[in-house]
């Protein structure tokens, strides 16, 4: 009987003199580019912030007018329609997709509001309407391609890119409605065109939609349920499905609210040109994708805020402002912005290699 009583006698005093320290892990102290790399992960926004406010102060110091108030303003009005581009783009590849459509989308509901209201004498609110009723039901084919046929977004929408631009070129006859006509019958067109003045600078309500529109999708993205789904399906689009997301239904809303998107830019570059041309803003897909990749959104998804593609736009208008005052030839314009995208990709690499 004494026996365990022993056994016990020995365990107390064998564990009396055992290390009692808890168990922790060793911490590797950072270099300062361990450091920069782990606060740009946390912080993607930042790259496009400190790109900027560089090529700012460098262009401010190479040219005289760079800071002028009709200057700064200007890159603003020039901006504004890529930027808005840039905010549809964006939706579609949080989700890790792309959609190569969102110009002929824009181009194609410009001309539709257009005829509807000039040639088919349609009220003009009416006709604005039945360009977002288009642009709804774009981004509803190529949200149901993407997921109903499990087809890749790259070629889903390059292929409904030709189907929208031959439209266009249907819906038109390639033929422009002028500014003249537009004045005289459908002035309500130009909304976005028109110009107001702040302190010396002046701004047209394309640029004030296009705020409006980043802000209105930073809240959605940053304090809703659906936006938090968008992130986790660019993330990792199984896992999403695995905790409950409907990533289907999901994605088809993103397809359709980028539509949206892109029947407010096509309202808004009709004031920008002050007209409705089949061939206006020919670039301006891979322009927003160019402030969609400088912005800092990741490429592969699920990574990056919506306001990075509205300084990615902003940084592309000031190195075109930038390089025109300075006399460089556009060819080395078009050189600088190629540049710009690879480094961009370049560092998105290099920050989704940190460890967690």
């Amino acid at each position: 009987m004494s026996e365990p009583t022993n056994r016990g006698a020995d365990y107390e005093s064998s564990l009396a003199g055992s290390d009692g320290s808890v168990a922790a892990f060793e911490r590797r102290s950072r270099g300062p580019l361990d450091a920069l790399q782990h606060f740009l992960h946390g912080a993607p926004t930042m790259v496009p912030v400190i790109v900027l406010l560089l090529s700012v102060a460098v262009f401010g110091m190479v040219s005289n007018n760079f800071f002028s108030a009709f200057n700064l303003s200007l890159i603003m009005q020039q901006v504004a329609i890529v930027g808005i581009l840039a905010a549809a783009q964006s939706l579609v590849i949080l989700t890790a997709g792309i959609d190569l459509s969102v110009a002929a989308v824009m181009v194609m509901i410009s001309v539709i509001m257009g005829r509807l209201g000039v040639e088919v004498g349609l009220p003009v609110p009416l006709a604005i309407l039945a360009g977002f009723v288009v642009g709804s039901l774009t981004g509803l084919l190529n949200g149901l391609l993407v997921t109903k046929l499990r087809l890749p977004p790259f070629i889903t929408t390059l292929g409904t890119w030709n189907v929208f631009l031959a439209l266009n070129y249907y819906f038109s006859n390639r033929e422009t409605i002028r500014s003249q006509t537009l004045d005289a019958e459908a002035p309500l067109l130009k909304l976005f065109g028109e110009r107001f003045t702040i302190g010396g600078a002046v701004l047209t309500w394309g640029v004030v939609l296009m705020v409006a529109i980043f802000a209105v999708l930073w809240f959605v993205l940053n304090r809703t349920a659906w936006g938090r789904h968008v992130y986790a399906i660019g993330d990792d689009k199984e896992a999403a499905e695995l905790s409950g997301i409907r990533t289907d239904r999901t994605l088809i809303s993103v397809y359709v609210v980028s539509g949206l998107i892109c029947a407010l830019a096509a309202w808004a570059s009709i004031g920008r040109v002050g007209s409705v041309s089949p061939t206006s803003f020919f670039e301006a897909n891979l322009e927003s994708i160019t402030a969609v990749v400088i912005g800092g959104i990741s490429l592969f998804g699920g990574r990056g805020s919506i306001l990075g593609p509205m300084i990615g736009a902003l940084i592309v208008g000031v190195f075109n402002s930038g390089l025109r005052l300075a006399g460089v030839d556009v060819l080395w314009q078009l050189f600088a912005t190629g540049w710009l995208i690879i480094l961009a990709v370049a560092i998105d690499q290099w920050i989704r290699k940190v460890s967690a």
